[in-house]
């Protein structure tokens, strides 16, 4: 039954290129083969390029925004790509989502899938990773229902928001700085164009709203990252006997090769310390490692708490991994940039720069430190009092005052 449905899948996925791209697929297999050159990682163009060929910036489309009922309840669509399992972006925009609809407001999700899937082929998918999510998933390719806001979350999705003649005030949720994912050219030009879309930004932290008012003249708000102190937390009793590091290779922003090179340092320092990795298999690094792979919020909350430091780098905005590091008690050793500062803003992280022998330093003071018990316990005090209910007050208060 699976392999049928995956083949109705890949049926779906065929005909739907063929149907909107026609003959014009020939010459666009050029633009794909580019992308890859540039970066992408992907067999597919990360945009339609139907979307940006439509999308004019410099005669945008009026925006229709429906009068707010007397009972002030929202409709909101929400354009994402399709959600994965862990994402992190994904899980905070489900966070979001699930917050307004706790108050009564609706959210639609529409989906944008550049592979041809249809959002009937991800729902599955969405309902078991994001069980609290209540409302419809759609495809935004079939034209959105009009709203009292439109929100893109991802450089791509920003381009059918601005096309879509669907009523709707335009928002950008914006998790990191998407330009800096690629080498400088084409894609991170294509990306940086949506913030000149006339959106307003609701940004992960204070350093994304910072950068998108002075340098590019956006409009933009911004919320502090929570934590999920309920997944997340010091645990008693728990013996400590390593380092851990977020190691993905699909991700060059989180620097892997620099965090394996600081590793093999810190290691030859320390053999008697066991180095746990997570994120993907990456193979062994000598006999006091341990490869975990892909792992579950429960089971890394385990993992945390078996480990004196964790080694969490990002090339750009901070991920959500240091501060549920600090819930457990695990120091986070962390590179040294501004937009890392900025939004930890915490005492307890380490900051070293970028070079694996600083960064070895840096864990090897953590994990010499005396009386690390009271250590773990301030640092997992520091975050306690962080909930991600306050990023959805702040995104219902927003939309109430904008609308």
């Amino acid at each position: 039954m699976r392999v049928v449905q995956q083949l109705q899948r890949r049926a779906h996925q065929v005909s739907r290129i063929v149907r909107e791209e026609g003959v014009r697929q020939v010459g666009v297999r050029a633009l794909h083969n580019a992308a890859r050159r540039l970066g992408a990682g992907a067999e597919v163009f990360p945009v339609r390029l139907e979307d940006v060929r439509a999308a004019d910036l410099g005669s945008p489309r009026p925006v229709v925004v429906p009068p707010v009922p007397a009972d002030g309840r929202l409709t909101v669509n929400w354009v994402s790509t399709p959600p994965a399992p862990g994402s992190g972006g994904h899980t905070t925009m489900f966070r979001l989502v699930e917050h307004l609809e706790s108050l009564g407001h609706t959210c639609r999700l529409y989906l944008y899938d550049v592979y041809g899937s249809r959002a009937a082929d991800h729902e599955p998918v969405i309902r078991s990773a994001y069980p609290g999510f209540r409302g419809p998933v759609l495809d935004v390719l079939d034209g959105m229902a009009d709203a009292h806001a439109v929100f893109a979350t991802a450089w791509m999705t920003a381009y059918p928001v601005f096309n879509d003649p669907c009523a709707g005030r335009r928002f950008y949720l914006v998790q990191d700085y998407e330009p800096w994912f690629y080498p400088v050219g084409g894609l991170s030009a294509l990306a940086e164009n949506t913030y000149r879309m006339g959106f307003h930004g609701f940004t992960a932290g204070r350093y994304l709203a910072d950068k998108l008012r002075g340098e590019i003249g956006m409009s933009a708000d911004h919320f502090d990252f929570g934590c999920d102190a309920d997944r997340y937390h010091l645990r008693e009793g728990v013996r400590r006997d390593g380092v851990v590091f977020y190691a993905r290779r699909l991700a060059p922003r989180r620097a892997i090769e620099v965090g394996l090179l600081a590793l093999e340092v810190f290691a030859a320092r320390h053999p008697d310390v066991t180095i746990h990795t997570y994120g993907e298999k990456i193979g062994s690094l000598g006999p006091r490692h341990v490869d975990h792979g892909l792992v579950t919020p429960d089971r890394l909350n385990d993992l945390y708490n078996r480990c004196y430091a964790g080694l969490s780098l990002s090339m750009t905005n901070v991920s959500l991994v240091p501060h549920e590091m600090l819930a457990a008690g695990c120091v986070p050793v962390v590179n040294d940039a501004v937009h890392n500062r900025v939004v930890l803003d915490n005492d307890h992280v380490r900051y070293a720069p970028a070079t694996p022998h600083d960064l070895a330093r840096a864990l090897s003071d953590v994990v010499t430190t005396p009386d690390f018990a009271a250590t773990a316990l301030a640092a997992s005090t520091s975050v306690s009092g962080r909930s991600w209910d306050a990023a959805g007050h702040h995104l219902e208060k927003l939309l109430t005052h904008s609308l």
